[in-house]
C-alpha cells in the first residue's frame, strides 16, 4: 500500500498535541541516528518529517551557528509545534517548510547529511526519495531510524512491530527492511537493531551519482 499524505494529515491533525510525550522512548534512537550522521560545525542537513522539531537542538548543537538545519513537515499541527518550537529557541539557522516532501523546492540547498527518524512513509516513497537525493552532496551521510519486522516465524514479535507506531505511518510495506527503497541512493547501508530486532538505526553514505573517470 502507497503512503497517503491526506490520511497522514488527517491523522497528525488528532495526534500532534500529543507526539513529543509519545516519542519519549525513542528518544535514545533518535540520539543515536543524530550521532550516526558525523555531523560538523557548518554541516547543512535536512530533517526529513521533522514532526514537531523533537531533532533540531540535538542538530543545532552539532551544526553549529555557521550551519543549518531545514526541517521539512507535511503535517500543518505538527509544522505549528516545530515553529514554536524554533520561535522559542531563537534559533535563526532552522528552516521550516511545511509541505510534502515529494514536492517542497529544496532548491536553495545542498544537504551534507539527510537524518529520516520514524520516517516509513517517506522510505515507501520513491517520489520523495528521489527530490531528497536531488538535492544532497555525494558522500553525504544518511542515517535513518525506525521500527522493522524480523523472522516470519517470529509471528508475536511481528504483530508487536506492526501495531507498534501503525497510527504514525499510513503505509505498511518493506517492514522487513525499511532501508531497502534507499538502495539507489546509498548503496551500502549499515543496520544495528534493538528491541529484539524490531527497532533498528542505519546509516550510509550518499554515493556519487556521476562519478569522474
Amino acid at each position: 500500500m502507497r503512503p497517503d499524505p491526506q490520511l497522514a494529515i488527517d491523522r497528525y491533525r488528532r495526534l500532534a498535541a500529543g507526539y513529543d510525550a509519545s516519542s519519549r522512548r525513542e528518544w535514545p534512537r533518535r540520539l543515536r541516528a543524530i550521532d550516526a550522521l558525523e555531523l560538523m560545525p557548518g554541516a547543512v542537513v535536512l530533517d526529513v518529517a521533522c514532526g514537531t522539531g523533537l531533532s533540531f537542538a540535538p542538530l543545532v548543537e552539532r551544526v553549529g551557528a555557521t550551519g543549518k538545519v531545514v526541517g521539512v513537515e507535511l503535517s500543518p499541527q505538527m509544522g505549528e509545534l516545530a515553529a514554536e518550537r524554533i520561535e522559542a529557541a531563537g534559533w535563526r539557522n532552522v528552516h521550516l517548510r511545511v509541505e510534502d516532501i515529494a514536492v517542497a523546492d529544496l532548491s536553495r540547498f545542498r544537504f551534507d547529511a539527510v537524518l529520516l527518524h520514524y520516517a516509513h512513509d517517506v522510505l515507501c516513497s520513491p517520489p520523495a526519495l528521489a527530490n531528497v537525493f536531488a538535492h544532497t552532496r555525494p558522500g553525504a551521510t544518511v542515517a535513518v531510524a525506525g521500527i522493522k519486522t524480523v523472522h516470519p516465524l517470529l509471528a508475536p514479535l511481528n504483530l508487536w512491530a506492526r501495531a507498534r507506531g501503525w497510527r504514525y505511518r499510513t503505509s505498511s510495506d518493506h517492514l522487513a527492511a525499511p532501508w531497502r527503497a534507499l538502495a539507489p541512493w546509498v548503496p551500502r547501508f549499515e543496520v544495528e537493531t534493538f528491541l529484539l530486532g524490531t527497532a533498528f538505526v542505519g546509516r550510509g553514505r550518499v554515493r556519487d551519482m556521476f562519478p569522474r573517470r
